[in-house]
């Protein structure tokens, strides 16, 4: 059975990529909330515009060749090693797991709510212990930090489990 392929996005802007038996499908799985974007898990999807799939292969090995010599020929002349970038998928699939490593810190930070400034003060001045802490604070509370000189950071609500839900 052929499968298609289809370049999808979600609202956030993630891309990613779907495959499905037929587009009957693709549509039934979507109108179902079943595709979900793989960063943030949102259903909002859509399709993007994607070039057809073109069997090349043979293109690819009579070309492979020449370009390995023109590259090592490039690299001896130049000292430098030739570096290959990564495709869109491989870009996509980097994408994904930074977010997954990113939202598994986020979880393992201690969610500390509205006492957010008072605690990252405590840490501060050495009454507390330092851990990683996660919470609420006014736009003011904010910039008295900074001007305290404590470093934090906001987390989009993509990034924090507890606040997609």
């Amino acid at each position: 059975m052929a499968l298609k392929v289809f370049d999808l996005a979600c609202e956030h802007d993630h891309v990613f990529e779907g495959w499905f038996a037929s587009q009957e499908s693709y549509d039934d799985q979507r109108s179902q909330g079943m595709v979900r974007c793989p960063i943030c898990h949102s259903d909002q999807i859509t399709r993007r515009v994607s070039a057809p799939h073109l069997n090349v292969s043979h293109l690819r090995r009579e070309a492979a060749p020449a370009a390995a010599a023109d590259a090592a020929e490039r690299s001896s002349s130049q000292g430098r090693a030739a570096v290959a970038a990564p495709s869109s998928d491989q870009l996509t699939r980097l994408q994904a797991e930074v977010l997954r490593q990113i939202r598994r810190i986020v979880r393992q930070s201690d969610d500390v709510g509205a006492r957010f400034a008072d605690e990252a003060r405590r840490m501060h001045s050495g009454e507390i212990e330092e851990r990683p802490i996660r919470g609420t604070a006014s736009v003011e509370e904010c910039r008295e930090l900074a001007e305290d000189g404590i470093s934090i950071m906001p987390i989009p609500d993509i990034l924090d489990d507890d606040r997609l839900q």
